[in-house]
Order: C-alpha cells, then structure tokens, then sequence
C-alpha cells in the first residue's frame, strides 16, 4: 500500500517540471525523443532500465494534461499494460486511460469488453485506473450506463474497504436512473459489514446521506 500512496500522492500533485518540459517539447514538435520512442521506453522489459521506464511514463502521464489525443494511438497498448508488474508502468497506464476515456470515449470503448473481462482478477493499480475508465465513458455519454453497470457493482461489492468510499464517489455521480439505483444498492448493503471500519463506513453513510446504524452494544 504504501507504493500506492506514494503514486497517488505523486500524481495529486502533477508532473514534475521536467516531465512537463519534456511533455511539452512533443507537443511543439521540439522533442529530441519520439513519442514511439517514449512508449518503447516505458514496455521494455529490460528492468535494468528503470530510470528510463520511470521517465518514460512520468512524460507520458504529463502530456495527458497538455494534449492527450497524441496518445490515442496507444490505447490497446495501455489495456495490456494496466497489469503490468512495473509499477511505474501500470500506473502510467491507470492515469492515461481514464482521461483517455474523456477525450475519446469511442475509441476507448474498443476496448471495452477487454477491459471488463480483465477487471476481476486484475491488480489493485489496474482496478482503480478501469474503475476510472468506466466513469470517464459514463460521463462522456450515457449509453455506456447499461453496458457497465455488472462491471461497477462487481467493483463496489468486492472494493477494499480502503478503496470503497473513493470509488462510490467516483462512480455514483457518474450514473443515472435505474444504475444509480442498482449501484448505490450495492454501496447501502456493505454499511453493515463488520468488516468495514467505522469511519470508513461513517464517510459512504455521509456521501449517500443516510445516517449510519449505531453498533450493538457488547456486554
């Protein structure tokens, strides 16, 4: 977990201004290293090579934020990598696809059913960047609600109790109608596992706005 906390942390507060300087120079065509050669970096299996790896996806996450339908013709490729054992790598790929999905949302959605055969066994990276994935589709257009409603309540009911509230913000606000329902459904129905800490199931009661069932009392 903490390899988890330290990307997200990482990633909260944006690129680096090197990754961004880098990120920049592809977009003016002023880059002395080649997107393709970028990509190749980041899937060399080669583990010698970390430090390019890390590079490779620290530029290629910040050109998300300058110009990501540069990065539209990688798409497959990032399904695929989404479980890779290089952390660097699945959580490039766990950040690009997300937004992605905002940008080009059919082209994304090609690759749907392999994402959504891939989300149950997938790594915990993986699961969030798909869960984020599938929102971004959600919110683009409203068709995809139907199509990945069985993929988010698989998501909601099996979440980590760490990653239950992130996720039941992310992807309630997202859907409408008869999957809202289904899935925030799901979301009511965990409140009372024992399982559940009570001040993660005090911030999901808070969120859905339904007040939190006091515990038994223990003789």
């Amino acid at each position: 977990m903490a390899q988890r906390s330290e990307a997200d942390n990482e990633q909260a507060a944006g690129p680096s201004a090197e990754a961004a300087s880098l990120a920049s120079a592809l977009v003016s065509g002023t880059s002395t290293t080649s997107l393709d050669q970028y990509v190749e970096q980041l899937v060399q299996p080669n583990s010698a090579a970390a430090p390019q790896v890390t590079e490779a996806a620290r530029v290629l996450e910040a050109l998300t934020q300058i110009k990501p339908e540069l990065l539209t013709p990688y798409i497959e490729l990032f399904v695929k990598q989404l479980d890779s054992p290089h952390i660097p790598v699945a959580q490039c790929s766990a950040h690009c696809l997300p937004v992605l999905a905002r940008v080009v949302p059919a082209k994304v959605a090609k690759q749907l059913k392999t994402m959504q055969a891939a989300f149950p066994n997938a790594p915990e990276i993986a699961k969030d960047g798909l869960v984020r994935t599938f929102v971004a589709l959600c919110v683009a257009s409203v068709t995809y609600q139907k199509r990945l409603i069985d993929s988010f309540e698989l998501a909601l009911r099996t979440a980590e109790p760490q990653q239950l509230p992130s996720w039941a913000e992310h992807i309630l606000p997202a859907l409408k109608g008869e999957p809202y329902a289904q899935a925030r459904s799901v979301v009511e129905q965990r409140l009372p596992d024992p399982q559940l800490p009570r001040d993660t199931a005090q911030r999901v009661a808070d969120f859905l706005g339904v007040k939190l069932r006091p515990l038994p009392d223990r003789k």
